[in-house]
């Protein structure tokens, strides 16, 4: 088992692998930075987007266990990206052989809790203002009638898979959980990402860097330092 340590990293709903690429600049030596790219989106466009998270984590699975053989492999999620990141990490450790040291959920409530508003179905100013109201802000893009027209399909396909994914209270991965948030984010509260404690057998740390609901946009390097150190080997970690 190689020494380095990938950070597979989920998107949340209307982003894609791009979004992640430029943490590669951030990530600490021995860190990978390995983004999920989902169908409908960048060189995936014309794909059909996907509804469900076991579809998705069916669809990724074997490619992104194939990018991280003989890694020690941390999953990474935001927001919405949050249950798609525990249901992949779930299938790395149980249906290939991939050692996953730690999950990293952030601005996410936890899986038992379902959204308070549903967006799927609803019209599409509807729908795009309780998006707004969800992740706290609206892509640019979205101004643009093309890109919108272009953009929505897969928007609408991230937020079905959210809001329609049901978790098992009995299903507790063996992996430990550190659950992240803005400080100043007022969207998802300290209660609602300590939600992710009953989802683990193993260790639950909550931590919060400053921001809001999209802190990580601003807070890439300090994020990627702490996977780093919560990731880990144990003596590694004594030996600080």
């Amino acid at each position: 088992m190689r020494s380095i340590m990938s950070l597979v990293c989920c998107p949340f709903a209307g982003a894609g692998a791009a979004f992640f690429r430029p943490w590669r600049r951030h990530a600490p030596p021995g860190t990978e930075v390995v983004p999920v790219l989902l169908p409908g989106r960048e060189r995936l466009i014309e794909a059909a987007p996907l509804h469900d998270v076991g579809e998705a984590v069916r669809t990724v699975l074997a490619e992104t266990a194939e990018r991280v053989v003989g890694t020690r492999v941390a999953v990474f999620g935001h927001s919405s990206g949050g249950v798609l990141a525990y249901a992949l990490a779930r299938a790395l450790l149980t249906e290939t052989r991939t050692e996953v040291v730690r999950l990293f959920v952030s601005g996410a409530r936890g899986p038992a809790v379902p959204p308070p508003h549903r967006a799927t179905g609803l019209p599409d100013e509807e729908f795009l203002a309780r998006i707004e109201d969800f992740a706290g802000y609206r892509h640019p893009a979205l101004a643009d009638p093309e890109m919108r027209e272009l953009i929505l399909p897969t928007l609408r396909a991230d937020v079905e898979m959210y809001e329609n994914y049901r978790h098992d209270p009995a299903d507790r991965i063996p992996v430990p959980i550190t659950a992240v948030r803005g400080s100043e984010d007022e969207l998802i509260s300290a209660a609602d990402v300590h939600g992710w404690s009953s989802a683990t057998s193993a260790d639950f740390e909550s931590v919060e860097l400053p921001g809001g609901h999209m802190y990580l946009t601003e807070r890439a390097p300090e994020l990627l330092q702490l996977v780093l150190g919560s990731s880990a080997p144990v003596d590694a970690r004594e030996s600080r």
